[in-house]
């Protein structure tokens, strides 16, 4: 009989690219997932971990024992489900991984309207970029993440996971307060702030940008929203705002006529496959929605 903690563990190392990486995730020593896995190995008798330089890479054998592991898990997410709908009411705690303005906007809204309908229902909310955070729900270190994507890129989502979207969020083009850009080569003249160059807000900001006829010089760089509306309204920089950022800081900004004004970021509600139909995830997800159909959220 294989030891399902153990499968976990080399599934991480398959989802990390390491046994290093795999043991800071889950809070393990590097010594005790290898002496876990080593077991795992006298288990199954066959090898599924070899060395790669100085790294580890699963075999084949390895490989496809984590194809199988997934199964199991997706198994086991909807037996849980099936066993909560028993209840025939939301209840318990699951952890829901978030991003920045969204859990400034719209979350805190949302945990009052899931409080008081489902008073058995404890929503613990943390905040990860969306990398981590689909690397952290994918090894069950979280129950669900709330997340964003872009026009024209991947929202990050992969197999084993099950994505719903809960709302739109327009993004507008704001220029540095008090400046006009008559042209495409006027506009590359000005610094923008942008999130980091690999994640898919700047990919798609910079699309916008190339097809506008421009290739931005981004001077700043930086995951926090709220410091590129600063830059703006201090006329230190360009930025794309979400509606949602604006509405909650109050801010009196006017969005370029120049920069196109029709494009939004989908807001989504990623779980597990299998997970899915759980009462919990749904009561915190229906009050999402709810929330993110407010005109002050919209």
């Amino acid at each position: 009989m294989l030891d399902l903690n153990r499968l976990r563990l080399l599934r991480e190392v398959s989802l990390r690219g390491s046994m290093s990486a795999a043991a800071r995730s889950l809070s393990y020593s590097h010594s005790a997932i290898s002496q876990q896995l080593g077991q795992l190995e006298r288990e199954t008798g066959v090898k599924l971990l070899e060395r790669a330089g100085r790294n580890v890479q699963l075999t084949k054998a390895g490989l496809e024992l984590v194809r199988n592991t997934e199964t199991v898990l997706a198994a086991m997410e909807k037996a849980e489900a099936d066993l909560a709908s028993s209840h025939q009411r939301a209840q318990g705690a699951v952890t829901v991984a978030a991003f920045a303005s969204i859990s400034r906007a719209a979350i805190p809204a949302a945990l009052t309207r899931i409080i008081d309908a489902h008073p058995g229902l404890e929503v613990r909310i943390q905040r990860y970029e969306p990398e981590d955070a689909i690397m952290r729900l994918a090894s069950r270190q979280v129950d669900a993440i709330i997340t964003d994507s872009f026009p024209g890129t991947s929202s990050g989502s992969a197999n084993g996971l099950h994505t719903t979207i809960i709302g739109q969020d327009p993004i507008r083009g704001y220029l540095p307060t008090g400046l006009q850009v008559p042209d495409a080569e006027a506009a590359a003249t000005l610094p923008w702030v942008m999130e980091p160059a690999e994640s898919a807000s700047a990919q798609w900001a910079l699309r916008v940008c190339r097809e506008r006829g421009f290739e931005p010089r981004v001077q700043h760089v930086s995951s926090d929203l709220l410091f590129h509306l600063r830059m703006v309204e201090r006329g230190l920089a360009a930025a794309f705002l979400p509606d949602m950022l604006i509405q909650e800081t109050g801010s009196r900004l006017q969005p370029s006529n120049w920069l196109p004004a029709d494009q939004s970021r989908t807001i989504l509600f990623i779980a597990r496959k299998g997970s899915e139909r759980n009462l919990a995830l749904n009561a915190v997800q229906r009050a999402l929605e709810e929330e993110l159909r407010q005109p002050e959220n919209m």
